[in-house]
């Protein structure tokens, strides 16, 4: 087999740049994939339970070949994102034991569609103190880091991902990760997944000059280098240090679009895919599906073949 010399494989190979995509309907394959292809996506991240629910549906091996073969076959990295109501610093043993269940379906669903990890937002200290917390942690994670490890080496990465800084969040600035990650013992299948929405409101300023490095650089420190797998590419509907969770398109928000640039351009997140998590418009009465998702996607692979071509200090209006 023989490949073009004019394809433009470098930026691709760098980051992956894709979406989270819907599912309901005709499934991974049927739905997931063919939205993907309506926005260009290169990477694609689903749910494969209810987000906001505890069930562990069992999913269909069929589709689930379908999806891992159609990935494979156009080299489409996958993640699996774990329902939101996990929290191991909880201070109900109920709520333990359903996040533990929850997390593990996502993980053994992830590896039956060949995702390389498993995205789970780190929670909250809702029994006492971090430390009591992260005890916790401890002993409800790392024995599912440990049943990962018998899945053998194509085993998804659990992705810790830091959340927006609300209430007595468990990690939401980079260096809130040193501790949760030595709770578990920086295992191997650790990983991180980092949200610019929710780093921004967690206070790190992307949109100052050389922000997104100081960040970047942060994380590295707290976690060691060639631990972030994925990156949930969101504007912000608020400022810096706001401490909400509210996702703009790409520079649309107090973000802008010049820090992703910035943040392409580190080499912290070489070969790291980008997963867009913003607003689709589908409450607008002209709403075009995929449309908004489709800007995204273009503008983001736009900064891309940016960040390859100019230094990171060049305004990205500035004259050629």
């Amino acid at each position: 087999m023989t490949t073009s010399t004019t394809t433009p494989l470098l930026p691709r190979q760098r980051n992956p740049i894709g979406a989270h995509v819907p599912v309901a309907g005709r499934g991974l394959a049927g739905t997931g994939l063919a939205y993907a292809t309506k926005v260009g996506a290169e990477t694609v991240q689903v749910f494969v339970a209810n987000p906001r629910g505890w069930a562990t549906p069992a999913g269909s091996p069929a589709h689930d070949e379908a999806f891992r073969a159609a990935c494979a076959e156009q080299g489409i990295p996958s993640f699996v994102h774990a329902p939101y109501l996990i929290n191991f610093g909880s201070d109900s043993p109920a709520t333990r034991e359903r996040s533990a269940e929850s997390l593990r379906h996502s993980l053994h669903r992830a590896h039956a569609i060949g995702a390389r990890g498993a995205v789970v937002h780190t929670g909250a200290a809702l029994c006492g103190s971090r430390a009591d917390a992260l005890a916790q942690v401890r002993a409800d994670v790392l024995p599912l880091l440990d049943e990962l490890d018998a899945l053998g080496p194509d085993a998804p990465r659990l992705l810790l991902e830091p959340t927006a800084g609300q209430g007595s969040s468990l990690c939401s600035r980079m260096e809130d990760l040193a501790a949760y990650a030595d709770a578990l013992d920086h295992h191997p299948l650790l990983g991180v997944c980092l949200d610019t929405c929710h780093a921004f409101a967690a206070g790190h300023d992307l949109a100052a000059p050389g922000g997104v490095t100081a960040m970047l650089d942060a994380l590295t420190e707290a976690v060691g280098p060639d631990r972030l797998h994925l990156i949930h590419a969101n504007d912000s509907k608020d400022v810096a240090g706001a401490r909400k969770d509210r996702h703009e398109n790409i520079g649309a928000g107090h973000i802008g679009a010049d820090p992703f640039r910035e943040l392409l351009a580190h080499p912290a997140t070489a070969g790291v895919p980008l997963v867009i998590e913003t607003p689709d418009g589908r409450h607008l009465p002209d709403r075009i599906e995929g449309a908004r998702h489709t800007a995204d996607i273009t503008l983001l692979k736009h900064l891309r073949t940016e960040a390859l071509t100019r230094p990171t200090d060049t305004p990205l209006n500035a004259a050629t």
